[in-house]
């Protein structure tokens, strides 16, 4: 089913315009917008559900649209939109002329299920930045760790700058949220080994034993972690550093030590 809209008062389009810049309204509503054709692929190996596809003719050609409804084994409602009305909806300049509205995912920590018995989890106490939130869900899903959990998050998972900065991994990386409290007690309710990034009481992260069920848990760049992880944490680690300052952007910090675990786990 084919609409024509190209008008920026449409009260769809302004719907979906408060949907891209409002936090609230994305969880009030579960939904939310995803741009570009990976990131939309992505979603829908994730198993989420599209809801409409939102396309302007004059960027994207028809035939990309039929290959990608292809991958959908539902019907969708195709929304065709002037270029003026996709500019006021995209966040990139390199346009791709498609869009897709979604609806959400429950991300209860209850919904994870691990692939292994054996599971690998990063935690990420109160990120701020989107782009370091993509950037760790990037990370998670080179490692083909087993599920991401956030923290006392500061911002939706549905934000658009995390689903850019992640591109598209916020769809295919199982992703749990909740409270730093509800987030020990279920690692702990678990078995799971708690590994702290931390600067006090800390050993080399190498010296480290990863190959037992384990979470590495990463703070903020500004603070790190709280006390509340520091004093229930397995042991707290630390990477090494050669120069002048002390702490690494979060990203890269979760990459060495995941990294380091797949090693490990690797050689058993």
């Amino acid at each position: 089913m084919h609409k024509h809209i190209s008008s920026l008062q449409n009260k769809f389009i302004k719907e979906l315009i408060q949907l891209k810049e409002k936090s609230k309204l994305r969880k009030k509503t579960n939904r939310f917008l995803i741009e570009g054709l990976r990131e939309i692929s992505l979603a829908i190996k994730g198993n989420y559900s599209i809801e409409k596809l939102i396309i302007d003719t004059s960027v994207i050609s028809m035939s990309k649209i039929e290959e990608l409804q292809k991958t959908i084994n539902y019907s969708i409602e195709i929304i065709e939109i002037s270029n003026e009305v996709y500019k006021k909806l995209a966040l990139r300049d390199s346009t791709e002329g498609i869009l897709a509205l979604t609806e959400g995912k429950n991300h209860t920590i209850n919904n994870i299920k691990f692939k292994h018995e054996n599971p690998l989890i990063l935690v990420a106490e109160a990120p701020e930045k989107p782009g370091n939130i993509g950037a760790l869900l990037r990370t998670a899903d080179a490692a083909g760790i087993d599920a991401v959990f956030i923290a006392n998050p500061k911002t939706d998972m549905y934000n658009p700058n995390i689903i850019r900065s992640s591109i598209g991994c916020v769809f295919t990386t199982q992703i749990a949220t909740g409270t730093t409290q509800e987030i020990i007690q279920y690692l702990t309710a678990n078995n799971i080994e708690m590994y702290g990034a931390a600067l006090t009481a800390s050993v080399e992260y190498q010296t480290i034993n990863y190959t037992k069920p384990c979470a590495i848990i990463v703070g903020t760049e500004a603070t790190g972690l709280t006390n509340e992880w520091l004093q229930k944490t397995t042991k707290n680690i630390i990477i090494p550093m050669k120069g002048v300052i002390d702490s690494m952007n979060v990203s890269v910090s979760a990459a060495i030590i995941i990294f380091e675990a797949i090693r490990q786990r690797n050689l058993k």
